[in-house]
């Protein structure tokens, strides 16, 4: 990472680009924000030194945009739906490009190509938590309450589980219950899967949550935050338990102060 010039920002929708916003300012970096019209928060004008607003499907804006504000190194935060990226886009000759090298029609690989194009005009896609160190898991108890041993049980069967479905990029979370799998994530995000292990285990469970064995985390980073808790609390779920130093925790403080007040165990495993 360079000592000086500016950050370009890619925002897509949620908190994590705002705080990626404020860790750049924090580390001496002026940010430059290319908000997605379709998906970013109208607060990253407020956080960024300097935001254009660039359609989904506008590579080629998007870089020549970077390139005027002196950009070399960027950084991708916030998720945008896939619905979005593969039915409303229509993509520019830079898209265009990138779409035909693609081997496979997936998300990772369109990132990823889009992280080529970008690597091959001279700006550098950074991890998406480069300036967010102080936001990630730590290893052990994160809360004042700790997983019982029966919790911790579970936590262990668990984190076999999702690291088992994550190894086939299928999902990253796996909910417990008396070393049982009740449900796993596929399509339908953490706050889904939570609520259907809810319904069917009752109270209880046990939230493993992990990264891919080769998560590039340049996007597509773990995060949980307040609507992990609210989704916990309405299943009567009381331990999560996350990969410390992969997973992100939107306003860490405030999440942690929450899960107390809730009485949920917030656990990294190493």
């Amino acid at each position: 990472m360079s000592e000086a010039g500016p950050l370009g920002l890619i925002a897509g929708n949620g908190r994590f680009p705002l705080l990626v916003a404020r860790g750049a300012h924090r580390a001496g970096r002026r940010v430059v924000a290319a908000a997605i019209r379709e998906e970013a928060d109208a607060l990253v004008e407020k956080e960024a030194d300097e935001t254009h607003w660039i359609g989904l499907g506008q590579l080629g804006l998007l870089i020549e945009t970077f390139q005027r504000a002196g950009v070399r190194e960027a950084v991708m935060a916030g998720q945008v739906k896939h619905r979005q990226i593969f039915s409303d886009v229509v993509p520019d000759w830079k898209l265009l490009g990138v779409l035909a090298r693609l081997a496979l029609k997936n998300t990772d690989s369109l990132i990823g190509g889009i992280a080529d194009a970008l690597s091959r005009e001279g700006i550098t896609l950074l991890s998406s938590v480069a300036f967010l160190g102080d936001q990630m898991a730590t290893v052990g108890a994160m809360t004042r309450r700790k997983p019982s041993s029966q919790e911790a049980g579970d936590i262990e069967y668990g984190l076999t589980v999702a690291r088992a479905i994550a190894g086939l990029d299928l999902g990253q979370t796996a909910v417990v219950k008396d070393r049982a799998a009740v449900a796993l994530e596929a399509m339908e995000g953490t706050d889904e899967v939570i609520a259907r292990a809810g319904r069917i285990a009752g109270a209880g469970t046990v939230v493993v949550k992990v990264a891919k064995p080769r998560q590039d985390m340049r996007f597509d980073v773990p995060v949980v935050g307040e609507g992990t808790l609210r989704a916990m609390e309405a299943a009567s779920s009381r331990t999560l338990a996350l990969e410390a130093g992969k997973t992100l925790l939107i306003d860490r403080a405030e999440f942690l102060q929450a899960a107390d007040r809730l009485g949920i165990a917030v656990w990294g495993a190493a």
